[in-house]
């Protein structure tokens, strides 16, 4: 095979006494990875325990209390693998637009219009083997302006011992701010054509 893709001549058999064919190979051949989170990353019925699906990817329950809402999620290297994708200085760190997420998405469902803020006080380190334990949760208004304060927790899964760290802080707007600028007429007033 070496010496033909570099010129010299083949004698091929049985293809060459005309018992062969040519087939052209698959645009894309042999991938199998898969860019997107998987639908089913181990999640359960979780209305036969008395909890609500999260509807999100890395958290699987919620629950409303008196004074907060609670959202509750397992991930590991196992079940999430692109997460691997993130690695500092050899150890994989759960992505700063992680927190962001799972804050716009806990914002969206309890009513809140837009995070104000959010801040990742802790890397939060995946172990390479076992899984960690994720909990948001989003208290009730303490201060005039309606806000909402939330914070990101987790621990390792290795049963009910284990303590939980504080990873992200912050608080969410109820309402949304008003966007300054209009996207109904395109290209905006004043745009400049570029090549």
């Amino acid at each position: 095979g070496d010496a033909f893709t570099a010129g010299a001549t083949a004698r091929w058999s049985p293809a060459d006494q005309g018992h062969g064919r040519h087939v052209t190979l698959p645009t894309y051949p042999f991938q199998r990875t898969r860019y997107w989170l998987t639908p089913d990353t181990g999640r359960r019925d979780v209305a036969a325990v008395g909890l609500t699906a999260a509807g999100h990817p890395l958290l699987g329950a919620v629950t409303e209390g008196a004074a907060s809402t609670v959202f509750t999620g397992r991930i590991s290297l196992a079940t999430h693998p692109w997460l691997a994708d993130h690695g500092v200085a050899g150890t994989v760190v759960l992505p700063g637009a992680v927190f962001v997420e799972l804050a716009v998405h806990a914002a969206d469902l309890v009513g809140c219009g837009s995070v104000r803020e959010l801040t990742v006080q802790t890397p939060l380190v995946l172990p390479e083997h076992g899984a960690v334990r994720l909990r948001v949760e989003v208290s009730e208004p303490t201060t005039g302006d309606g806000a909402r304060p939330i914070r990101i927790d987790a621990r390792p899964d290795t049963g009910t011992g284990a303590l939980w760290t504080c990873h992200a802080t912050g608080a969410l707007d109820v309402d949304a701010p008003s966007p300054d600028w209009d996207l109904t007429a395109w290209p905006p007033t004043g745009a400049q054509p570029v090549d």
